[in-house]
């Protein structure tokens, strides 16, 4: 049954499905900041960024019909995923073994202050919480848990796009020749 939708999928599809679980996240996270009053520590606005540029070069990726763009977009969203579990899977770590002082390194709202454009930057990707923290789980895993899953799962799709999807219309286009 999943092989059977697998392949049923467009390439244009898959980046639109990765385009909208990643808008979903987003917005579950600006729920639980502007709703339950979570405040995002800046690690989590690092996997904001993450996340939006994902988002971005899967809809880029969806729009884009050229087999090389979307290649290319491919390995971004790969790269960009591994990233943004790297930083969850550390932000876990500080949540499992936090330290003595509360710190996750330079405070990286200080440092977007510094640039000129700091009036581009939306007030979504404030923050200021304890990366140490963990103000709200769901079974089980925190918010660092779940986003290193949600991470992983998007490198994963991707690959199976780029190794399954892309490589059969790069076969069909060369059978045409």
């Amino acid at each position: 049954m999943i092989k059977h939708l697998w392949n049923t999928l467009s390439t244009a599809q898959a980046f639109a499905l990765l385009a909208l679980g990643c808008t979903g996240l987003l917005g579950f996270g600006m729920y639980l900041q502007h709703v339950a009053g979570l405040e995002p520590c800046p690690m989590c606005i690092v996997q904001r960024y993450a996340m939006t540029l994902i988002g971005i070069l899967a809809l880029l990726g969806w729009v884009w019909r050229s087999l090389l763009g979307q290649r290319v977009l491919a390995v971004l969203s790969v790269l960009l995923a591994l990233g943004g579990a790297f930083v969850a899977a550390r932000q876990t770590w500080l949540q499992w073994y936090p330290p003595e002082v509360a710190s996750c390194g330079r405070d990286f709202y200080g440092m977007i202050e510094s640039f000129p454009l700091q009036r581009a930057i939306p007030l979504i990707f404030r923050g200021s919480g304890d990366c140490s923290a963990v103000d709200w789980t769901f079974l089980g895993g925190s918010i660092a848990n779940w986003s290193f899953v949600a991470f992983v799962g998007m490198a994963i799709w991707m690959l199976l796009v780029l190794f399954t999807k892309l490589r059969a219309v790069a076969a069909a286009n060369d059978a045409q020749f």
